[in-house]
């Protein structure tokens, strides 16, 4: 197996670029963004390509750009794989909601190519058991399903506000069309939209209603998490509705784990 530097130098090579070629044409790049941090001297190259050195994010591009090739594909000369991304977001959890933007770097995505025959959707059943074969699919090919009406969010680990219905680490699918507050009368807490909500201090996901001018962002009633008031839009924005919602289960903590919960309102 070729180390980084040898894939670098047969790039470079299958192009019929000599080092200096590789130094001249960085240091036009380096000219462009008046930043010599683009320029690649001989002696770094061969360093580069013989001797192990990594490249600084700033020769990584330029030689991206010279020898014509794609970032992704030389980050992965270096055990960088972008697409192992959505595999590796369940070992960092940031304690306040956010939107995720890691996947959009990747290139391939692993899903299922082969379903078991007896597979029924209208069934429940344990999908690892019907799927027979997994396979990496280029994004290019799953254009064809994307809406660009949609984003994700993710529900941090400390955030209780829509707790128990969406314990902190659930992954939320937004609509983006839909940032208009719905105001009536509804039968169970199910029925009532929730919404992702964007304030100067980060990202909350709630219930929301409108009064006037002010944008009351509502916890639900076992939540620990208050009740805010902000005004809208200057202080608090809809980015859309959550209409989608995937979780894990089995992992919920005790009640003398959660934040000191909300005492209950009296009854008139």
């Amino acid at each position: 197996m070729m180390s980084a530097g040898q894939s670098l130098r047969l790039l470079r090579e299958q192009l019929g670029l000599t080092m200096r070629d590789v130094e001249n044409a960085s240091i036009a790049i380096a000219a462009r963004h008046k930043s010599e941090e683009f320029a690649i001297p001989p002696s770094r190259l061969s360093d580069i390509e013989t001797k192990g050195v990594l490249p600084s994010i700033y020769r990584l591009y330029s030689l991206a750009v010279i020898y014509r090739r794609d970032v992704l594909e030389i980050l992965t000369f270096y055990g960088v794989d972008l697409n192992c991304a959505a595999e590796d977001l369940s070992l960092a959890q940031p304690p306040k909601s956010h939107t995720l933007a890691t996947l959009r770097s990747g290139t391939l995505a692993r899903i299922p190519v082969k379903l078991d025959p007896s597979f029924d959707p209208r069934y429940t059943m344990n999908m690892g058991r019907v799927i027979e074969q997994w396979g990496l699919v280029p994004l290019s090919y799953l254009s064809q399903f994307a809406n660009r009406e949609y984003t994700y969010g993710y529900i941090g680990s400390e955030d209780f506000t829509m707790y128990p219905i969406l314990p902190p680490g659930t992954f939320v699918q937004i609509d983006e069309s839909k940032t208009r507050v719905a105001e009536g009368a509804w039968r169970s807490e199910y029925e009532r939209p929730i919404y992702f909500v964007e304030t100067r201090e980060g990202y909350i996901c709630c219930w929301c209603s409108l009064q006037r001018e002010d944008l009351v962002l509502q916890s639900h009633p076992l939540s620990p998490v208050p009740v805010q008031v902000l005004k809208h839009p200057q202080e608090a924005e809809v980015i859309g509705q959550v209409v989608g919602v995937a979780m894990r289960l089995g992992e919920w903590a005790s009640v003398n784990a959660l934040p000191e919960l909300k005492e209950p309102e009296a009854l008139n």
